[in-house]
């Protein structure tokens, strides 16, 4: 099978691997139909993290079951599925308090959904059934469908950590792929006012057609003063962190109102941090791994299927598998907000 390896920083490429199959009970391979690049893989495509050069990427997919362990019972072979990166059990404490993005039982995953197949572990709770089959779909209907494997549900676990409600004033830190569905999150959660945080023209463009009611381009002190006048010196009911950059982090907690919550789920990019400004405004602070299959299946499966979101459209470039360098430059010269990777038909 064809697969994409990661050869260095800047350096993607395709090669032929074996197909991957069953090695456990608990185990499905799933023919992948469509795969992305997420903003997460640019931290160490840019060399500023870690990751072993000849190794498989990719963690977004939806795709067919092409073969199930004996233990998976919820799904079968020729099932059209949702691919979640997280891989949960469904039956550990973790999982079952709804946060199976920190399943105990998860495996160390490399990745590999940037390929024709992939292993998946934890099948028969993790993988997400979707009614029916590819072709019963619309090109935008699969993009919808493709943004719940991570992206989509990572925007909303922003919003739900940030315990976002009906009527709230909400701040959006960050205008990549997972904050534009952060305020699509938020408003499904029921925010009155989304002020979006963004710098960039379509970005901007997409957040108010997502929901947003308002667009800060400033950053820094300038960009708190201006937060802090739309919200009449209030701040915000809740803000969602979906950057990870310290600047993002401070940022959040100045425009944060008294007991606001801050839901973080921009991946953070330093160890410490002073938490002596939440003190001292009854701010709180969550988030983390998104719960993927939990979120879909509560309730943004239901919301793609019903047409209420349609957050595919934060894929606004598509190649082929064979132009995975190029997939990966366009995000890493911010030329496509998401890279969306067609398999197979």
């Amino acid at each position: 099978m064809k697969t994409a390896i990661f050869m260095g920083p800047g350096q993607m490429t395709i090669t032929e691997a074996p197909k991957p199959t069953i090695e456990k009970p608990t185990d499905a391979v799933v023919r992948i139909i469509r795969a992305c690049v997420c903003g997460s893989d640019l931290w160490w495509y840019r060399g500023i993290s870690k990751r072993e050069v000849g190794g498989f990427t990719g963690h977004e997919a939806i795709g067919i079951v092409d073969a199930v362990g004996t233990d998976v019972q919820n799904v079968s072979v020729g099932d059209f599925v949702i691919v979640p990166f997280t891989h949960g059990c469904g039956h550990c404490a973790a999982c079952l308090n709804g946060f199976d993005g920190d399943c105990t039982n998860c495996e160390n995953n490399p990745g590999g959904y940037q390929a024709e197949y992939l292993r998946y572990h934890n099948a028969n709770w993790g993988l997400v059934k979707v009614p029916g089959q590819p072709s019963d779909y619309s090109d935008e209907m699969l993009n919808n469908l493709l943004t719940l494997s991570d992206v989509m549900a990572t925007g909303y676990h922003a919003a739900v950590s940030a315990e976002v409600k009906p009527g709230d004033t909400v701040v959006v830190m960050g205008d990549g792929a997972v904050g534009l569905c952060g305020v699509i999150g938020a408003k499904l959660l029921g925010a009155k006012r989304i002020i979006a945080m963004s710098r960039h023209a379509d970005r901007q463009k997409l957040a108010l057609e997502f929901g947003a009611t308002d667009i800060v381009a400033e950053r820094g002190d300038e960009g708190v003063a201006k937060v802090m006048a739309l919200t009449d010196n209030a701040g915000a009911n809740a803000v969602l962190e979906c950057v990870g950059t310290e600047q993002s982090v401070a940022t959040a907690v100045a425009v944060a109102g008294a007991g606001a919550v801050i839901g973080r789920v921009g991946i953070p990019q330093k160890a410490e941090m002073n938490t002596n400004a939440l003190f001292r405004k009854n701010i709180g602070l969550r988030g983390g791994i998104a719960a993927v299959t939990t979120h879909d299946r509560a309730r943004l499966l239901d919301a793609v299927l019903k047409g209420a979101i349609n957050p595919g459209k934060v894929f606004t470039q598509r190649f082929t598998l064979d132009d995975i360098q190029a997939a990966y430059e366009a995000m890493d010269q911010r030329k496509a907000i998401k890279s969306l990777l067609i398999i197979a038909e």
